[in-house]
């Protein structure tokens, strides 16, 4: 039987959207980080999804949230995420899981994975209670419609939310 690596060599890989960062994803980002040696945090490139913030924003909110976490790097990627996992030398692809609703989905992509790499699992994390509700497109639906998502996402990414979601304001008013 092959010798089982340690957690400190195990690399994993927590894909996403991060549009935005919530404290949701911050809960697993820093539970999965204390399970393995590296944990890439990536951020998915699709233009299809019309992302709010760029993939270089969502990087950077990301990078501000986890400077405290020293086994963590950010990073970015298009394409098949077990391509890109395997190109990163991970063995591990981390996905969270929120709700019943999740798994079925989450289950399909596993085993797609499984499939197409067998030699990188898919390691399911259960969010945290307070958590469990909480996901980007609901924050932005919200923020979008004037309401308090304090504590859902990082003080940073709130104000970023709001430049965002701020009513366009007349830079040169006619005079009357």
């Amino acid at each position: 039987m092959p010798e089982s690596p340690t957690t400190d060599n195990v690399v994993a890989i927590y894909p996403g959207s991060f549009d935005p960062l919530t404290n949701g994803h911050l809960d697993l980002i820093a539970r999965s980080s204390r399970l393995v040696g590296r944990l890439i945090v990536s951020v998915l490139n699709n233009e299809a999804k019309q992302p709010l913030f760029s993939v270089q924003e969502r990087m950077a909110m990301l990078r501000e949230a986890t400077g405290d976490l020293p086994n963590i790097e950010i990073d970015s990627f298009d394409g098949l995420l077990v391509d890109y996992a395997s190109a990163q030398g991970a063995t591990v692809i981390v996905r969270g899981i929120r709700a019943v609703s999740d798994y079925e989905y989450e289950l399909q992509m596993a085993l797609m994975n499984r499939r197409l790499r067998p030699e990188i699992e898919t390691m399911f994390l259960m969010s945290g209670e307070a958590y469990s509700f909480i996901s980007s497109r609901l924050v932005k639906e919200v923020v979008r419609l004037g309401g308090d998502v304090r504590g859902l996402v990082p003080a940073f990414v709130e104000s970023r939310l709001a430049e965002r979601f701020r009513p366009a304001q007349v830079l040169n008013p006619v005079p009357r």
